[in-house]
């Protein structure tokens, strides 16, 4: 029991390196609440607003979404309750299924683009088995690079996922 008070202890503190060395010490990530519900360590991290310590919970296979993320206990509703826009951006690019009309302080273009990086990432999870069908290309430098260009093509592929 110690150890799981140790992996508390250091989310609320916000040292990764104490999470990650409760995490590999055993401690599971999905840790009950005072009611029995699984996700106390995510939903203290989504609330204190330490995004590196939500992407070390999520890839140690912490949930980012409950099967109803408006209830006060999903990680999503623990971020927007302290006001952590950044959490919630993580979240959604974690994949957090976000529900309709909800209210995260985000733009529709921040919403947009990190829905698009969740499905970018997803893709390349899949992928990863596969031999990568990408030529590298090495570049010295990017001057000239026009990035509103880059922007809207980015806003357009989530766009077209979207629809």
């Amino acid at each position: 029991m110690s150890e799981s008070l140790d992996l508390i202890k250091a989310i609320r503190s916000g040292h990764l390196d104490a999470v990650r060395a409760a995490l590999d010490a055993g401690v599971p990530p999905e840790l009950a609440d005072g009611q029995g519900d699984p996700g106390l360590p995510m939903g203290i991290a989504c609330f204190m607003g330490f995004v590196d310590i939500v992407r070390e919970l999520a890839a140690r296979g912490a949930r980012v979404n409950l099967p109803d993320n408006r209830l006060p206990t999903s990680p999503l509703s623990m971020a927007l309750r302290g006001h952590r826009t950044e959490v919630v951006r993580a979240l959604i690019e974690l994949g957090a299924d976000l529900p309709d009309g909800m209210a995260t302080g985000l733009s529709e273009q921040e919403v947009l683009v990190a829905q698009w990086q969740a499905c970018r990432a997803s893709e390349a999870a899949k992928a990863a088995s596969e031999q990568p069908l990408i030529e590298e290309i090495d570049m010295i430098g990017c001057f000239g690079t026009d990035t509103q260009v880059l922007e809207a093509d980015v806003l357009r592929a989530a766009q077209e996922r979207r629809s």
